[in-house]
């Protein structure tokens, strides 16, 4: 359920505690027996503006150890992966799994990567179409897109195939696609349109205020979701049966309830590099132990869809979380702490 209003409210009611939160920093930092001093890190993110607010979260409570928190760099996901196990960088707070198990593995897996907690948990991803078209033309599985005629009512360049609002390049999601296009047969019928993401999908949301069929994959946490409503405003499909590639081969994407919708729930993880994480113990325990509900990071992301999107804005955003949540954010600090202390 979309939590925009109670977290508006919190930024409100939290400006206040922000503030104090700010002003005592600096004499926090300048304790001596923080574990992080004098240690450098590097966060990574991908070209997602909306992972800012989870990764400033993770940076604001290292900077809380005393770790020395240089400016994010964005990197895709393949090669984020890979510049965390040579140690190029030292964090990437965005990191799917099983979605990008094959970037992981690829990496060098558990021998060089630290990846330990669920930061967020329960993260969904699919294909939706519009209900209206959904409903006119009885549509539940993207299997039926192998008719040329439904396939057509997606047709948006006028080429006779569905165009599918896809992934960009180099995405966990773009293997997927690709892999399900070609295992449900879809490939004459359907082209997935690619490029940049957030200009993929404004498009999209265009075509569907103008009452035009639409067809597009998206995930959970992220905006989009509360622009355009599943079971409201659009519907999420199901797949013929179960098809997933690379390490995820073979698993069964059924639900409970029976339904199958192509992808797995995925958890959020923090992944660092694992040396450096071995020989910083204060901040292996925080990337084990910290935590963000989705529904905040549906909220803070929605916001920024409204214009909120500036990096003062995001800071903004997560100070005042902090600010909000400032019993649970200092016990996270002193878990870490007492990671780090010395032992008798």
């Amino acid at each position: 359920m979309f939590q925009g209003h109670t977290f508006l409210s919190q930024c409100a009611r939290a400006s206040v505690a922000a503030a104090a939160f700010a002003l005592t920093s600096a004499s926090v930092m300048a304790a001596p027996d923080l574990p992080g001093k004098g240690v450098k890190v590097q966060p990574l993110k991908s070209s997602i503006a909306e992972e800012t607010f989870q990764t400033l979260l993770v940076m604001k409570a290292l900077e809380k150890l005393g770790y020395d928190v240089q400016p994010i760099k964005e990197v895709e996901y393949p090669t984020a992966h890979i510049a965390l196990a040579n140690g190029d960088a030292t964090f990437m707070a965005d990191h799917w799994n099983p979605l990008h198990a094959d970037y992981y593995k690829n990496a060098g897996g558990d021998a060089k990567l630290y990846r330990r907690g669920i930061f967020s948990a329960n993260a969904a991803q699919g294909y939706l179409i519009d209900k209206k078209t959904a409903e006119e033309h009885k549509i539940t599985n993207i299997g039926q897109l192998k008719d040329p005629k439904i396939a057509a009512l997606f047709d948006a360049d006028d080429d006779g195939k569905a165009d599918l609002t896809g992934c960009t390049p180099g995405w966990g999601c773009e293997a997927m696609i690709e892999h399900q296009l070609g295992a449900y047969k879809l490939r004459d019928t359907v082209t997935h349109k690619q490029g940049t993401y957030s200009a993929l999908i404004a498009d999209t949301i265009t075509r569907y205020k103008a009452g035009k069929p639409i067809l597009y994959y998206t995930w959970t946490p992220y905006w989009v979701s509360n622009v355009l409503k599943p079971g409201q405003d659009v519907v999420w499909l199901q797949v013929p049966f179960s098809s997933l590639p690379g390490e995820q081969a073979g698993t069964d994407t059924k639900l409970a309830n029976g339904k199958n919708y192509g992808f797995i729930a995925n958890n959020q993880q923090i992944v660092a590099n694992k040396a450096w994480a071995e020989k910083n113990p204060a901040a292996a325990k925080l990337f084990e132990i910290i935590k963000l509900p989705v529904n905040d990071i549906n909220a803070q992301n929605y916001l920024m869809s409204q214009g909120q999107g500036s990096q003062a804005d995001i800071e903004r955003h997560t100070n005042a979380w902090i600010a909000a949540h400032q019993r649970t954010f200092d016990a996270w600090i002193t878990l870490a702490k007492d990671a780090a202390a010395p032992r008798p």
